[in-house]
């Protein structure tokens, strides 16, 4: 039992990691309807970025806030230079998912020009010891990485569902020449949607690099999968759906890692991402498409 409530702990800390990582596949779909498969280099990205200033004698937490700039700004540039000018020439909507697994590849790619391919140590910031709790011997960083991961979370929703910019962002995924013709300026909504998604990969890159305590330039390929089965479990384009989904995908491929092996738990996310597309395409908050006119 203790090693199970153990193994829960583990599911729900990199659940809400995986969540946060999700968010960035649900806001640029729900405004765009792109899938943007370059986010998990966006996220490798952010965390060598606050291993760039940690390596400068940064504070850990200092590193990851110019991280949090730095992507952000990423992730516009991104739009700016790649999928605004197909947006433009009214490309078949394939181009832009071509055109995000490319940047991926580039953005990898550079990561290994400055930093290498190998594994670097990254420090752990943010460990506050071992501590019991009811006879059950559990880590502060899973604890740390939960609340911190769990409290952006809720300030995005509140922000999307309560806020100007929110109604704006609201009212362009649900039609955006409507939202156009109502005033709002569906350009500075895209800019800002990339900017947030950028913000919130670097987050979870930092955190995580601090879980672990290491970065490489592989390091969002298989997250930024995972995060994606999770988005759609949860209904690609909900942000409480991302959240949902990023802690189930998080739970089951730890208790599976206790019960089937650690070898195949990677395995997990996949065939949640199969079974939610066999039997429910939407996801668990998704709705059904509206033909838009």
């Amino acid at each position: 039992m203790a090693i199970f409530i153990q193994q829960l702990c583990n599911g729900l800390a990199l659940g809400v990691v995986y969540a946060l990582v999700a968010v960035g596949y649900s806001l640029v779909f729900g405004i765009l309807r792109l899938i943007n498969f370059s986010h998990g280099a966006v996220y490798a990205f952010g965390a060598h970025v606050a291993f760039f200033f940690v390596g400068l004698h940064f504070d850990p937490v200092l590193a990851i806030v110019m991280a949090v700039i730095i992507t952000g700004i990423l992730g516009v540039l991104i739009d700016k230079a790649a999928l605004t000018p197909l947006r433009k020439k009214r490309s078949v909507p394939i181009a832009a998912l071509v055109t995000t697994l490319g940047i991926s590849n580039i953005i990898q790619n550079l990561l290994v020009v400055k930093f290498g391919s190998q594994r670097k140590p990254f420090p752990d910031f943010f460990s506050l010891g071992l501590f019991s709790l009811g006879g059950i011997q559990l880590n502060s960083r899973q604890f740390v990485m939960f609340g911190v991961s769990l409290a952006l979370l809720l300030f995005l929703l509140l922000m999307v569902q309560k806020t100007k910019i929110g109604l704006g962002m609201r009212a362009t995924a649900q039609n955006v020449k409507a939202a156009s013709l109502m005033g709002i300026n569906v350009n500075n909504i895209i800019t800002f949607t990339f900017l947030m998604g950028g913000a919130s990969a670097a987050i979870a890159g930092g955190m995580v690099s601090g879980y672990y305590q290491v970065v490489y330039p592989g390091m969002g390929f298989m997250i930024g999968l995972k995060a994606f089965a999770a988005s759609v479990l949860g209904g690609i384009g909900s942000l409480p759906g991302a959240l949902v989904g990023g802690l189930v995908v998080g739970v089951i491929e730890s208790i599976s890692a206790l019960y089937i092996g650690s070898n195949y738990r990677d395995s997990m996310a996949f065939i949640i991402l199969i079974a939610v597309l066999i039997f429910r395409p939407v996801g668990l908050f998704g709705k059904n498409e509206v033909v838009k006119v």
